[in-house]
């Protein structure tokens, strides 16, 4: 019989239909090369090596012709660098001049890799690398929030393989991260613990949507995931920016991220998804009530009427079985 689950820390409820309910062969995309299958060098990228446009090149780790990762401007920016955050609202009518940063991150020099392919030592230099220009962005006094993501593939919003994630730094804070922020903070002073801390202790616990753990996080599928295999990694140290987490942290996270893309690259025969670092307001922090992580949502299936409709979502994979398996698939 079909259910309805709700995520404590955001409030929204999925519908679980259990009698529609796929196998996790049958999100297997079949129908496409693999990453790895790709050339590893496309003389039309210009993201691979003897192609950059320096003129639009933030910085490169490490420095010189040998780099591993390298920051850019975004050619056709959301956001505009130059500027001043001007506000006006007339009684229904609101707008803020579209000032911020939008940067992408090359993550390799290989057209033909991505995450699940690297080691996690590479990742954790890409981790540390948005970490320091986050903190760079942040001293700008006209940003409000900075939203760190990756695309990959086509149903997941990318236009060029080349391995790349990016960066937008808002001069607003996102309608949809205020109202978490609110629920985070209604759980903290209706119980006086974090919601996310909670979670983590819930699910460790009951042990049946683990995907896999470390010393710093623990990676599961959400207990109301909205879609199948939508995953969280999240720290077990509570803290509420990703901005602060510790060179010991981002080591690990570098290989839990790893190790969780390495089993959908495999289980799923690398599928599209957007991967978000969900991190604190970075004028209003919450330290107590929130809690940073990385949510990782496979695009296996597709929004429709129903979802837009209600903004509710229907998952046709339970999420113990996604998560069992996810375990079953090795990530050496």
């Amino acid at each position: 019989m079909p259910e309805l689950r709700q995520n404590m820390a955001t409030k929204q409820w999925v519908i679980i239909a259990a009698e529609r309910a796929r196998r996790p062969q049958q999100f297997l995309e079949t129908y496409r090369p693999l990453t790895e299958e790709q050339p590893e060098y496309d003389p039309r990228c210009p993201f691979c090596p003897g192609n950059e446009e320096l003129e639009y090149e933030v910085t490169r780790v490490p420095p010189g012709e040998e780099w591993q990762v390298r920051i850019l401007l975004n050619k056709y920016p959301a956001l505009q660098r130059e500027g001043e955050r001007m506000r006006s609202f007339d009684g229904v009518h609101r707008r803020i001049s579209g000032v911020g940063h939008h940067e992408v991150v090359v993550e390799s020099p290989r057209h033909n890799v991505c995450p699940a392919l690297a080691d996690a030592q590479h990742l954790s230099t890409i981790l540390q690398t948005v970490q320091s220009r986050c903190c760079e962005l942040a001293q700008d006094p006209r940003i409000e929030h900075i939203i760190c993501f990756q695309n990959h593939g086509e149903h997941a919003g990318t236009s060029l393989l080349h391995p790349h994630s990016q960066l937008i730094a808002l001069p607003v804070v996102p309608y949809e991260v205020r109202m978490r922020a609110e629920e985070a903070r209604r759980y903290f002073d209706d119980t006086g613990t974090c919601v996310f801390c909670q979670m983590v202790h819930d699910e460790l616990r009951s042990g049946e949507r683990i995907i896999v753990e470390n010393a710093s996080f623990v990676a599961f599928i959400l207990y109301a995931a909205s879609s199948p295999f939508h995953t969280w990694i999240v720290p077990r140290r509570h803290a509420a920016s990703f901005l602060r987490a510790s060179a010991v942290e981002l080591a690990d996270l570098g290989d839990i991220l790893r190790r969780v893309l390495r089993k959908l690259y495999r289980g799923l025969r690398d599928p599209d998804y957007n991967y978000i670092i969900r991190t604190a307001p970075l004028r209003d922090p919450g330290h107590e009530y929130l809690h940073w992580y990385l949510t990782v949502v496979p695009r296996v299936t597709r929004v429709a009427g129903f979802e837009l409709g209600s903004g509710m979502f229907i998952n046709t994979m339970l999420p113990e079985e996604a998560a069992a398996f996810l375990r079953s698939i090795s990530d050496a």
